[in-house]
Order: C-alpha cells, then structure tokens, then sequence
C-alpha cells in the first residue's frame, strides 16, 4: 500500500484490503497470531503473558472475547434461531414458582454445532530451525475443509516452519506440507497424505448480522485443544493494522468480521462458526490491549482460494491495476463528484492512475472514472474495488459500474493475477 503523502486525496495502490485514506489514523495495535515467539509483543498486554510451550516460543495471537452473556434473553435466543421464513417457537414461561428454568434452544444449537464441526477441527504444530536463537516451536489451529487432506490455517501459523505436524481430534498425527501462502490475506493452506477425513462445512459469510451466534473451536494457549468457546458477531467490515511482534512489519487488513468469542493465543486459524455449525470466518487477530474484542478473515475471501488448491492450481489472487482513492461526503463536497461513494480512479505525485498493460487498461479505464459498484453490489467505504473483487479468481470477468463525464456506463474487465512483490 502506498504511503507517500498523508494528503487525503492523494489516490494509493491497493495492494490488501488496506483503510480509506479519508479515515482516521488506526492503531497499529492488532498483533496478528503468531504462535509462540520469543519477540517481545507490540503492546504489553495488560494480563500475565501467556504460558510458552518449548524454547522461545511464538504467541499465537487469535481472537479474544467474552463468552456470551447470560443476559440474552430467553426470546431473543428464540428468535435468533427460528427457522427462516417462519415464526419463531415459544417456550411457555415456567409455571409456579420455578422461575429459573433456563431457555436450552440456544445450548442445543451449539452442541449439535460443534459435533458436526470438531471432528475436522486440527491443531498445527511447527518447528522453525536456525534464527538467532537458534529456532522455535509453535502451535496454531486450522481446519479441514477436503476430505483428501486440505486444511485452511492462518498463514502466519505457518510461514517460516521448516517443519509442520497436524494433531487431529482422535489425537493421531500427521506431517503436513504448505500448499500455498496468500498474497492478500492472513491465509495459508496445508495439505496432509490422508483420504476420507471428516470436514467442516463451508458457510457464507455474505449474510451476517451483529449479534448473530458466534462459535469458535481452537488450541488456546497450544495446551487446549479443542476448546470450545461462544458470543456473537459484534461488527462487521472491521478494518485494522495487523503488526508482528518485531513491530518491524505490518499489514492492512479491512471488511474483518469482529466477534466476541473468547479465543486465546493458539486459536489462529481455526474455525469462526455460525450456530448450524458452518465455517463463516478464519480467526486471525486479537486486540492485546482489550477484552472481547477479536476479528476473522471472511470464509467468502478464503473460498477461491480452496478451489484452486482442490483444483492443482496455485494460489493466486485477482488484480484490476487501478490507483484510487476512497470517496467520502467531505471529498465529493471538495472536488465537486456527482456522488458521495465509491472510488476515484486517480494517479499519484510519482504513479499513473491507471497501470500500463493491466486488465484496467485493456478495458479502457480512465483516470477520473468513478467506479460506484461491481457485478451490481455497490462500492463504499466498507467495501472498497479491492474487497468487492477478492471473492474472484484471476480470469474471472467483473462489470464495473463507472461513472464518466455525468454519463453512467458498464465496463467489463477481465481479472489479472496479482503481480508478485506489489
């Protein structure tokens, strides 16, 4: 992402998901899970530093929340598992003077969720040789998402592991190798030698609303497998300033989902659960300065990358070749724009606005075109070109609703790979 200026109209590259430059600053203060480091952390946690397992461990920073408060009501528990389309069952209040009987409706669903869902839910072991202290072991979560041995994890779990071991729910083990490291996201694939293996199912993550049950399952602290923990989705489009523990490096990461599920060091890569026990989201960050608040990747951002580890293909993902800039009320105020959202296709003091040779300039994009929505679904500041096109592949056509000159027009644009090193 570039940073040259922190002029507020000045367009960036959009290498991740990265903040509008209208928001304010963030706080660089969400450590991405690593697991187990002997680096010191970006903030000093106000707790007791988690327990290290081995030599020089990595902490593996996942989500942390609270569990769901009893205060949820007995009808809003009702309500938020009626069937869809219908009405919601009632259970009749307590007759006499038993009045603490307790509403099992939502008990049920997490159980009946986290039956179907743990059988695949691993704990990912790594050895890292060599390093100045002469290397480490650490322990992050994934979950198996292809019967033949696929396993969707965090990318910083494995990244730098010379060597990897998946501990499954029955407690065998198997070596693993990585298939493929993101580009984009805090994602990784692993694959192990193995056929006929239970799976999560795969759920959208399209649909949330706040408050909806959230269920993680997860290795906490590399001691805990297979904890189980609950809360709800607490917001959605989240973005944050994910940092290592050297603070030395950093990556934007935005359209998150924020849960309050409490997950502990470990948990990085498991599975976010909706309450039918689908996989909705990748823990991947935690706040180490505050409680119940933690965030996961989108299973509908991982997904293409599922298909084409199943399909032998590498893993890519999707590039336009535009420079933008985030449109806002006080920007289209400022420069006069017929509309008050999307994205302003502008150059930089030093880059074109658009890049030569890219699918943005076969398809004749233009500096000064605003792009306000793709394939219909409309472009703001939760989610910007970049994320509306992440679901894609590379090769996959998209329809760019542009406007140019006061006239509103559909240019199709057939996605490029995103080039290595940008």
């Amino acid at each position: 992402m570039n940073s040259e200026s922190n002029d507020p109209t000045e367009p960036v590259e959009r290498r991740t998901w990265g903040p509008d430059p209208e928001q304010p600053a963030r706080q660089a203060a969400w450590p991405s899970g690593q697991g187990y480091s002997t680096r010191p952390p970006v903030a000093p946690p106000p707790a007791p530093a988690p327990r290290r397992m081995g030599s020089g461990g990595i902490i593996a920073t996942a989500l942390v929340a609270g569990i769901l408060s009893g205060s949820l009501s007995a009808a809003a528990v009702t309500n938020m598992l009626a069937p869809s389309g219908g009405n919601p069952a009632v259970t009749q209040p307590p007759s006499g003077s038993n009045v603490a009987s307790v509403h099992i409706d939502e008990s049920s669903a997490i159980i009946k969720a986290v039956d179907d869902a743990m059988p695949a839910v691993v704990t990912i072991r790594s050895i890292t040789t060599g390093g100045p202290f002469g290397g480490s072991q650490g322990s992050g979560s994934g979950f198996i998402f292809n019967s033949n041995g696929w396993i969707l994890t965090n990318r910083h779990v494995v990244q730098g592991a010379s060597q990897l071991e998946v501990v499954f729910n029955d407690t065998s083990t198997k070596p693993a190798t990585v298939y493929g490291i993101d580009t984009v996201t805090d994602l990784a694939i692993i694959k192990v030698d193995a056929t006929g293996l239970p799976t999560v199912t795969i759920g959208s993550s399209a649909g949330l609303e706040p408050g909806q049950l959230a269920i993680a399952i997860g290795n906490p602290l590399g001691n805990f497998e297979n904890t189980v923990t609950t809360g709800v989705i607490s917001g959605l489009g989240r973005q944050i300033t994910a940092g290592d523990a050297t603070q030395n490096a950093s990556e934007d990461l935005s359209n998150l989902i924020q849960t309050d599920a409490a997950i502990n060091p470990g948990n990085s890569g498991g599975p976010l659960l909706n309450s039918a026990g689908q996989a909705i989201g990748v823990n991947t960050a935690v706040s180490q300065d505050a409680q119940g608040i933690g965030f996961a990747i989108p299973i509908d951002f991982a997904r293409p990358l599922m298909e084409l580890a199943v399909a032998g293909k590498p893993l890519a993902r999707p590039w336009i070749g535009v420079r933008y800039v985030a449109i806002t009320k006080e920007l289209a105020t400022r420069q006069n724009l017929p509309v008050d959202a999307g994205v302003l296709v502008s150059s930089t003091s030093t880059q074109p606005a658009v890049v030569p040779d890219s699918p943005a300039a076969a398809a004749g994009l233009q500096e000064g075109d605003i792009v306000v929505a793709v394939d219909g679904l409309k472009v703001d500041r939760d989610h910007d070109l970049s994320t509306r096109i992440l679901p894609h592949e590379p090769g996959d056509t998209v329809v760019l609703s542009v406007l140019r000159n006061g006239t509103t027009m559909d240019i199709e644009v057939t996605l490029g790979t995103f080039p290595a090193g940008v």
